[in-house]
């Protein structure tokens, strides 16, 4: 974990393209750069997307941070500790669950999200099953 005191996710690294990677007769040095990507060519994602993918880690990181310049060292690692105890759930197969400890503690208790009030029509017809859910388990 890296301490920072950044507010917005920072911004994707700028890959190079074909014309910063040719050499003299413009074509592709694969010695000195690697291999051609054509991903990476043709990729069309915007900068906003990638920084609200990292919103919650960046702001997760800041408070983090904040804690441990205002209680010390203790007070993260003491939050980190209990996230990590409460996010391991052995619970009954086939049944929904539901981690609220977690939430109070990633402060996630008072927002309401979609997956908070709507289920999914795919998880509504299943039949409760715990046999296979107990085989799918055992194999993971």
């Amino acid at each position: 974990m890296e301490p920072s005191l950044r507010l917005v996710p920072a911004s994707a690294p700028k890959t190079a393209s074909i014309q910063d990677t040719s050499n003299s007769l413009g074509l592709h040095d694969t010695l000195r750069y690697g291999p051609r990507s054509l991903a990476s060519e043709v990729k069309t994602t915007s900068t906003v997307k990638d920084r609200l993918e990292n919103w919650e880690a960046t702001q997760d990181n800041l408070k983090l941070t904040t804690l441990r310049n205002v209680y010390g060292l203790h007070a993260p690692v003491r939050l980190l500790m209990e996230r990590r105890a409460v996010s391991y759930n052995p619970h009954m197969p086939a049944y929904p669950t539901s981690n609220i400890h977690l939430d109070v503690l990633m402060g996630r208790d008072e927002a309401l999200e979609c997956a908070d009030f709507m289920m999914p029509t795919s998880e509504l017809q299943q039949p409760l099953s715990i046999h296979a859910d107990m085989e799918r388990k055992r194999r993971m």
